[in-house]
């Protein structure tokens, strides 16, 4: 689950990470008054789940609370296009009016869960500002880490060690010392699976900000936080996705044209390379896991099929945990109930697989068997097209 900016200061203010003073607005007047009390001169900041905001021109500072409420309007309402948000864009329904600060030095801080060794690694650069993506491609060198274990949180010399390779001194040295601190406390207790300040900022005045946030969370953990669940915004979500969360279903929407539902995340990965392999092109990830019931795969059928995209469709099962009969039950009760009017593809192994294939065979239904990958992905290809 991912949170706005200003959602993400707001948890990280709780574990004593410093961030400005800002408020959040969804009319531009509103900027007036809000600039004023954080001393007139501030940014307004869009707030929708990608990052490049500011390249795509939805950050903008104002010198006065007049130049505050023309920006707010500007931006509020803008369709907001960057390199995450696709070409579609994100609709801005809220910006963050925030104080302006003095920079001396905009740096790179973030938590990310390293799989290769089980823990939480701290990052830091000099390269503040710029995606950590690229920092990665063009200067690896200048990525900093100190992995740590989240009970007992980053230690004072991993700190010290990041605070030397960025070259801060003195009182900064001390601020930053805290903050990595408060950054690893927020990260493991909120259960994030990321957290990212860039840029954090060095003021004129030496302090440490975080000028902008970012943080994710691990689904399977939100139970503990219903205040941070609170913060979810359906809005900057994808309809379909929104709909699987309903009924645990892990999808995700992708740009093509042959739906798929899969049991396992390995076999949804192989299923859509396969796809792409003969010449077709996945309209989505969807894993209906383990233990699908008969209603969770009809659930997953209607929103697979409820994507004007979808031109055909591959249903690829391993029956462990989960029966072919049951997952085929399922698929034809779907089938007469929406009226499906695209070509589907079956290919079922595993458990009772003999007793799917006669349910799929008695329905009536002109739906195609396949007993490889590779026959049902170049059927459901052909069918496609």
């Amino acid at each position: 689950m991912k949170v706005h900016e200003y959602q993400a200061k707001q948890i990280l203010a709780r574990y004593g990470v410093a961030v400005p003073r800002g408020e959040v607005i969804a009319a531009p007047e509103q900027a007036r008054a809000v600039a004023e009390r954080l001393g007139g001169k501030v940014v307004v900041k869009a707030q929708v789940h990608a990052g490049g905001r500011g390249k795509a021109g939805g950050v903008k500072l104002a010198s006065s609370p007049e130049e505050a409420v023309a920006v707010a309007s500007r931006i509020l309402g803008m369709r907001l296009v960057s390199k995450q948000t696709g070409p579609e864009g994100r609709l801005v329904q809220k910006v963050l009016v925030e104080e302006a600060v003095a920079i001396a030095r905009e740096l790179y801080l973030g938590v990310v869960l390293d799989r290769t060794v089980g823990l939480p690694v701290m990052m830091a650069s000099a390269f503040g500002g710029m995606e950590i993506e690229e920092v990665a491609a063009e200067h690896p060198e200048a990525i900093l880490k100190e992995h740590f274990d989240p009970q007992a949180g980053l230690q004072g010399y991993q700190g010290r060690k990041l605070a030397f390779g960025l070259g801060l001194t003195g009182e900064t040295f001390k601020e930053f010392l805290r903050f990595v601190a408060a950054l690893g406390r927020a990260y493991a207790e909120a259960d994030a699976s990321l957290a990212e300040i860039n840029p954090l900022l060095i003021t004129g005045d030496g302090n440490v900000l975080a000028l902008d946030a970012k943080m994710t969370f691990d689904d399977n953990a939100l139970f503990r936080h219903p205040d941070i669940v609170a913060m979810r915004d359906l809005d900057e979500e994808d309809p379909y996705e929104v709909e699987a969360s309903k009924f645990d279903l892990n999808y995700i929407k992708l740009d093509g044209s042959i739906g798929c539902m899969v049991n396992g995340a390995g076999l949804a990965m192989g299923t859509m390379d396969i796809i792409k392999h003969h010449g077709g092109s996945p309209a989505n990830f969807l894993d209906v896991g383990g233990g699908a019931s008969q209603q969770r795969v009809e659930n997953a059928f209607r929103i697979l099929l409820s994507d004007p995209a979808v031109k055909a469709v591959l249903i690829n099962i391993f029956g462990g945990i989960v029966r072919c009969d049951m997952i085929a039950a399922g698929v034809v009760a779907a089938a007469r109930n929406l009226h499906v009017q695209v070509p589907i593809v079956v290919r079922l192994q595993g458990t009772n697989v003999e007793e799917g294939k006669r349910i799929l065979a008695e329905s009536g239904l002109a739906l195609q068997a396949a007993d490889t990958m590779a026959e049902a992905a170049a059927r459901v290809v052909a069918a496609a097209r």
